[in-house]
């Protein structure tokens, strides 16, 4: 039976995994493991399992635990949990468990004199590490233990480095202690070490580079110089001492950089390079390419770490790794010639025997390449032209690039299969939160936890940034850093662990500073946008140029990963990158915010005609390119509604008022049509303030209007009827005969919303008048329907009919679709009055169609709950069924509200009121007093139509 312990903790038996319980059972087992054959006594053990968190009889619950792990080590032949006089010892081996072989294997290396054998243990002993001892596991002991053999790691890992370089593995070595420096660049021991490696790689320039930073963040950050044995290395450098000459490899392949630590989540990315990279050669035999893309601190090298090392049995010639540095904040993009030099180093050649000439030199690298099973690596590659003359001409080998730009040439001409990395999902997310900052930490404190996420927004960086804050600062509460990173205009000063590249601004600086001046100003711009997304001609509008150029500007920036295409011609930012534009600055900033409302504003109120052509406008409505006919105008307001709320808000934050109550009128209708009253609240309450800011007596009547009706339909009529009452008076004061209409069809609506259809009808009577001595005939049959709507209730079917009828007659003859399909609704409401189900049925048909047809999904599903009574009242029980399950899917969405007197029906009850009996009291209801209508709930449904 074997134990590990060096990453999540495992017991394997026969080469199976063992199920060995919870958490603290597995607790537990690894307060044994770390003592394998020597007693614990119990006071320890409960210390390193629970600390000072000890639950009530834990010695019993220690007792359970450990007789469940006896059974389970029972049933495999497995070693014994045996209790002496000492305390408790699992009576092993040590060397079963991982821990104690790394130790002694650590121990042999360093007590080896030759250089090459003892690499070979301290690489055996790091070999066993697959992550962060005992995985998930997280007690203060557990903690203490956790960090102590880290620093193990860290020595041996300086050791086998030494060793290394003893034995002439300067080559296969550079790559590793590159990254190793640059997560740790006080390390002066490591910083020599490096500094040596790049020396016999014929790389001094560089060598010197690392002394000459190691001297200033030294003098920086501790008032220190450079340990001597440093400052003695440098000299010989610097005088090329022949001493510093390495010896000859004595071979072995190439190898990788450790492991991401911490990494967890992107299964599906993991298997899409592994079905790209495992399958067939690329085309005409080359070798097989992947592309890794995404912007900056996506985890894009994480990902290809750690699929190569998962997969490193395929490539049994070796991993090839260079770093191209193609955007890093601490120097230029490696040169061909040097990252040629670099991937022979690293494949053993002798630095004198490398060509002068770069063309000799690619040519020498594709000869020794050829026909091996290599993978190499090629990470932060800047452009294709980059990356082009290190690719192998073999299809043995496989080729893994990231970068974060798209690398368009790679997949063109040598058929490389991209994959972009987008931000992680929120389960990925928490996961690698728990995983870094350990679960006991998460699970105290799961609202900021949530809170952090949502900041991070799913890039993998600024989560490495977080934990490393948290691990950095034990004692920091998550609330407190999920606080500093609240304000947004903060986030971005709180995700810096204190490095570059532990910095979010510092890398996604690294991306802009790669692009032409233009292309920074317009991703400056774009992050001032409204909205979670922007189309192409809005862009264009926003940077002030014709759509051709805007489309270029764009590709460049989604070519750098710093704007995604979710579809074609629209485009968004990652939050992050988005808080990041916005802070750069940029030139016309204001005009250009003005460009973009004026563009949202004349497209909104182009599209709004075309929904409702019979509506009164408020400005130009000129045709806009792209949108003909209702259907295009209700695609682009789906797409768009979310934009265009944003706008109000920025206009708002702007002192625009006049776009801001523009642009509430123009999204009213799609905004109803749709059923979002409380957005429809929400923009009208600022056009209010906006209107009242511009002292505009006439806009404040269409305002206030508007907010009323939004307000009707979320049953607030308590504060619908004021606004009325005030848009009434604004309108007779401006002598407007068709506002005073709509006004009063307003609170013709709003005391039928209480069952007063007594006013209701009075105000609807008001607003035909209105209507016919102004000569609008769009209005004048808008209240016809009301006159009958509100007739039918108060019992006079004949009458209302009438009304109704000629009110769908005049909307047909105007072409409004709309306001026919409410008034073919009453119609059928009136006709199951009178007691014919069939005509109902063809009504209620008819305007569903039409609703349909307008894009109204709330008057559509109103329209079928009464076309589902009327099928009920006509016996077809299971069509009515039917129908009423199709309005309650919209009506749950919706307005959830309305939707339970669907589920009324579909528990099994009657139909509210049935329409036979309220026919049949009709004409004693037409002459019941005033007050004992007004009180009394309505037959049937809740008026809507007028």
């Amino acid at each position: 039976m074997e134990f590990v312990v060096l990453g999540d903790i495992e017991v394997r038996a026969g080469g199976r995994r063992v199920e060995i319980g919870h958490e603290r059972q597995q607790c537990v087992l690894a307060a044994l493991l770390v003592d394998a054959g020597r007693p614990v006594p119990a006071e320890r053990l409960l210390d390193r399992v629970w600390g000072e968190r000890a639950p009530q009889r834990v010695r019993g619950v220690l007792h359970s635990y450990l007789s469940r792990l006896r059974r389970i080590f029972a049933e495999l032949d497995g070693p014994a949990i045996a209790r002496r006089p000492a305390g408790y010892v699992l009576d092993t081996d040590p060397m079963s468990v991982d821990l104690h072989r790394f130790r002694v294997l650590a121990t042999r290396a360093r007590a080896t004199a030759d250089a090459g054998g003892a690499y070979e243990l301290f690489e055996q002993a790091l070999g066993l590490w697959c992550g962060e001892p005992f995985g998930a596991l997280d007690t203060p002991w557990l903690a203490e233990v956790r960090a102590a053999l880290q620093r193990e790691r860290l020595a041996a890992e300086l050791d086998r480095n030494d060793v290394a370089l003893a034995a002439g593995r300067h080559a296969g070595l550079l790559a590793d202690l590159a990254l190793r420096a640059g997560a740790d660049p006080l390390d002066e021991r490591l910083a020599g070490q490096l500094m040596l490696a790049l020396y016999r790689c014929g790389r001094q320039a560089d060598a010197l580079r690392v002394y000459r930073d190691l001297h200033r963040r030294l003098a920086a950050e501790l008032g220190a110089d450079p340990v001597p044995p440093l400052q003695r290395l440098h000299q010989q450098i610097l005088a090329g001492h022949p001493g510093l000459a390495a010896r000859a490899p004595n071979g072995g392949p190439p190898r990788l950089p450790a492991p991401p630590a911490g990494f967890a989540g992107r299964c599906r990315e993991l298997a899409e390079l592994g079905a790209v990279l495992t399958g067939r050669p690329g085309p005409g035999g080359a070798a097989v390419i992947a592309v890794v893309g995404g912007t900056g601190g996506m985890g894009k090298t994480w990902l290809a770490l750690r699929w190569a090392h998962d997969h490193a049995d395929r490539f049994p010639d070796g991993q090839l790794y260079l770093n191209l540095r193609g955007y890093d904040p601490c120097g230029p993009p490696v040169a061909v010639a040097e990252a040629l030099r670099g991937l022979l180093d690293a494949l053993g050649v002798d630095p004198a025997a490398i060509p002068v000439e770069v063309d000799g030199q690619a040519a020498l690298y594709r000869r020794l390449v050829a026909g091996r099973r290599l993978l190499i690596v090629l990470d932060n590659a800047r452009d294709s032209n980059q990356v082009t003359p290190l690719l192998p001409g073999s299809p043995t080998a496989g080729v893994l690039v990231t970068s974060r730009h798209r690398l368009g040439g790679l997949i063109t001409a040598y058929g490389a299969r991209p994959l972009t990395l987008a931000a992680l999902g929120d389960a990925e997310a928490r996961d690698v939160l728990g995983r870094q900052l350990g679960p006991g930490r998460t699970a105290l404190e799961p609202v900021a936890v949530d809170a952090l996420l949502g900041q991070c927004a799913g890039l993998p960086l600024a989560l490495s940034v977080v934990a490393s804050r948290a691990a950095l600062q034990p004692g920091l509460p998550l609330a407190a850093l999920a606080t500093e990173l609240g304000e947004a205009s903060a986030r971005l000063d709180g995700l810096d662990a204190g490095e570059l590249t532990a910095n979010v601004r510092a890398v996604l600086s690294c991306s802009l500073e790669a692009l032409p001046a233009p292309t920074v100003r317009a991703f400056a711009l774009l992050g001032r946008a409204p909205g979670p997304e922007i189309g192409l001609d809005a862009a264009a509008g926003l940077l002030g140029v014709p759509v051709a150029h805007g489309r270029t500007l764009l590709r460049e920036l989604a070519d750098a990963h710093l704007v995604q295409e979710p579809a074609p011609g629209r485009y968004r930012m990652h939050d992050l990158v988005r808080l990041y534009a916005a802070e750069q600055t940029a030139d016309g900033a204001a005009a250009a915010a003005g460009r973009l409302l004026d563009h949202y504003l004349h497209t909104a109120c182009a599209a709004d005609h075309l929904l409702d052509p019979h509506r009164r406008t408020i400005g130009p409505a000129a045709p806009v390119a792209g949108i003909a006919g209702r259907h295009a105008a209700l695609d682009w307001f789906a797409t768009e509604h979310p934009a265009l709320l944003a706008a109000v808000r920025q206009a708002e934050r702007l002192g625009l008022d006049t776009h801001v109550w523009r642009l509430a009128w123009a999204l009213n209708t799609y905004l109803a049509r749709r059923g979002h009253w409380r957005h429809g609240v929400q923009v009208q309450e600022s056009a209010l303030a906006a209107v009242g800011r511009l002292a505009d007596p006439a806009a404040e009547a269409l305002v206030r209007r508007q907010l009323a009706y939004a307000y009707t339909f979320l049953g607030r009529n308590a504060d619908a009827v004021p606004q009325l009452d005030l848009a009434l008076d604004l309108f007779a004061a401006a002598g407007d005969l068709v506002g005073q209409g709509d006004a009063h069809r307003g609170l013709a609506r709003a005391h039928a919303r209480r069952h007063r259809f007594f006013p209701a009808l009075d105000h609807a009577e008001r607003a035909l008048r209105l209507y016919q001595a102004a000569g609008h005939r769009s209005g004048e049959a808008s209240a016809l329907n009301a006159v009958g709507w509100f007739r039918a209730h108060l019992g006079d079917l004949d009458a209302a009919l009438g009304y109704c009828e000629r009110a769908a007659r005049l909307h047909r003859e105007i072409d409004d679709p709309y306001r026919e399909a409410l008034a073919l609704d009453s119609l059928g409401y009136i006709h199951r009055g009178l007691g014919e189900p069939a005509a109902a049925i063809r009504r209620y048909l008819r305007a569903c169609a039409l609703f349909r047809e307008v894009g109204d999904r709330y008057q559509e599903a109103d329209s079928m709950v009464g076309l589902g009574d009327a099928q009920s009242d006509a016996g077809n029980t299971a069509g009515a069924r039917a129908t009423w399950c199709r309005a309650l899917t919209v009506l749950e969405r919706l307005n959830p509200s309305e939707a339970d007197r669907i589920r009324a029906r579909l528990g099994g009850q009657s139909v509210p009121d049935s329409m036979a009996a309220w026919s049949s009291r009709s004409s004693s209801a037409a002459t019941a007093p005033r007050e004992a209508i007004s009180s009394a709930p309505p037959a049937g449904r809740a008026p809507t139509s007028p």
